[in-house]
C-alpha cells in the first residue's frame, strides 16, 4: 500500500513546474516526484485559492481538496507524508498544524521559519514528537555530489583552502540553499562579517555578501550576494590542495580542475584543464522522495540533515547586514 501524502499549497514547486510537462521527463516539482514513485499516493491538497485548487486536485488526480487545513476532517495518523508547499510566512502555522496530525515525516519548503530561533523552536518539537522534520535544500538529493562529497572525506583532493559562493533572491530564500551546500561540503562556519546588502527580489529578505570561517583551521569562506534584476545566479567555487571543483548554473554542471605542474613556469603549479560533468540536478526531486520513502518507512534517514544550521546564519547574517549602515559613496 503506498504512503498516503497530503500537500499545503498548490503552487509551482508543489506541482506547477511539472503541470505541463512530459511524464517522461525528471519531475521538477512535489506532485509530479510522487506521480513518478510507487511508494506514495497523493491524497490530499490544500490552498486557499479555489481555481488553483481545484486546477491542480484535476492535474494530478487528488480526490479531496481543501481551502484550509483546518477545514479537513483528518485525524492524526491519517497521513503517513505531510508536504509543505505553501508561501513562507505561512510555514510555522502550518507546521505547527502539521504537528497535531502526528505524520511519520513532514517535507517543507525552505525558509522553514522567519528565523533561526524559530526554524529551532520547530524542529524541537518535531523532535520531541519523533516526526521527521526535512526541509527541501534540493542539492542535498542531488545524486553527483554525495560521491564527490565522500572522495573529499577520504582526502582525495587535499585540505579546503577556499570556498566562493554566489547567489541572489534573498539570504533567507536563496542563502539558506547555499549554505545548506556549503556546510554539506565544508562543514561548520562561523560568521565573521556581513558585508553590503540589496533588495534583489523579496522586499524583506536582502541578498547579502557575507565572510565565514570554516572548521578549526578558519579557512575563508565567502558569501557573495548577485543581483537577481540582472540574471539569477547560484555558483559555488571550492578550492582544495588538489584542485578546484566549481557547481556551475545552480548545480547543472560541475567542473573540476587538478593540480599540475606548469608547462611554462618551472617550478610553478596551475591548475589544469576543466573537466565537465553533469550535475544532474534535475534527478534531485526524484531522489529526495526515494530518500523520504526510506524515512516514512523507518529504513533510513534524511540525507545531509543539517537541521536549522544554515537558517540560523543566514538569520545572523541578515540581522548584522541590517544593523549595519551602508557607507555611501565618496
Amino acid at each position: 500500500m503506498a504512503y498516503r501524502v497530503l500537500i499545503i499549497g498548490c503552487g509551482a514547486i508543489a506541482g506547477g513546474y511539472d503541470a505541463k510537462r512530459s511524464s517522461d521527463d525528471w519531475p521538477l516539482s512535489h506532485a509530479g516526484a510522487i506521480a513518478r514513485s510507487d511508494a506514495f499516493e497523493l491524497a490530499v491538497c490544500v490552498d486557499p485559492d479555489e481555481a488553483a485548487r481545484a486546477a491542480y486536485a484535476e492535474r494530478w488526480g487528488v480526490q479531496t481538496a481543501a481551502a484550509r487545513p483546518e477545514d479537513l476532517t483528518s485525524v492524526p495518523g491519517d497521513f503517513d507524508l505531510i508536504v509543505i508547499a505553501s508561501p513562507t510566512p505561512c510555514h510555522a502555522e502550518h507546521l505547527e498544524w502539521a504537528l497535531t496530525m502526528k505524520p511519520k515525516a513532514v517535507f517543507c519548503e525552505k525558509p522553514v521559519a522567519k528565523d533561526g530561533f524559530e526554524a529551532f523552536k520547530l524542529h524541537h518539537a518535531f523532535d520531541q514528537a519523533k516526526i521527521s522534520l526535512i526541509i527541501n535544500y534540493t542539492r542535498r538529493w542531488q545524486p553527483t555530489l554525495g560521491p564527490l562529497i565522500n572522495d573529499i572525506r577520504n582526502g582525495e583532493w587535499g585540505d579546503l583552502i577556499s570556498a566562493v559562493g554566489t547567489y541572489g533572491k534573498g539570504i533567507m530564500h536563496n542563502g539558506s540553499h547555499m549554505l545548506d551546500l556549503l556546510h554539506m561540503f565544508v562543514g561548520q562556519m562561523t560568521l565573521q562579517a556581513a558585508g553590503p546588502h540589496a533588495f534583489d527580489h523579496w522586499d524583506d529578505d536582502p541578498s547579502v555578501s557575507a565572510i565565514l570561517t570554516a572548521n578549526e583551521m578558519r579557512q575563508p569562506v565567502h558569501l557573495v550576494a548577485g543581483d537577481a534584476h540582472v540574471f539569477t545566479q547560484f555558483e559555488l567555487v571550492l578550492t582544495y590542495d588538489h584542485g578546484e571543483i566549481a557547481l556551475r548554473d545552480g548545480g547543472l554542471r560541475i567542473e573540476t580542475r587538478r593540480v599540475e605542474e606548469s608547462a611554462l613556469f618551472a617550478g610553478y603549479r596551475t591548475l589544469g584543464p576543466v573537466e565537465t560533468q553533469p550535475g544532474r540536478y534535475e534527478e534531485a526531486m526524484t531522489c529526495a522522495y526515494e530518500n523520504l520513502a526510506q524515512v516514512v518507512a523507518r529504513k533510513g534517514y534524511p540525507k545531509f540533515d543539517a537541521g536549522n544550521a544554515a537558517l540560523g546564519l543566514c538569520g545572523e547574517i541578515r540581522k548584522l547586514a541590517l544593523e549595519t549602515p551602508m557607507k555611501e559613496p565618496q
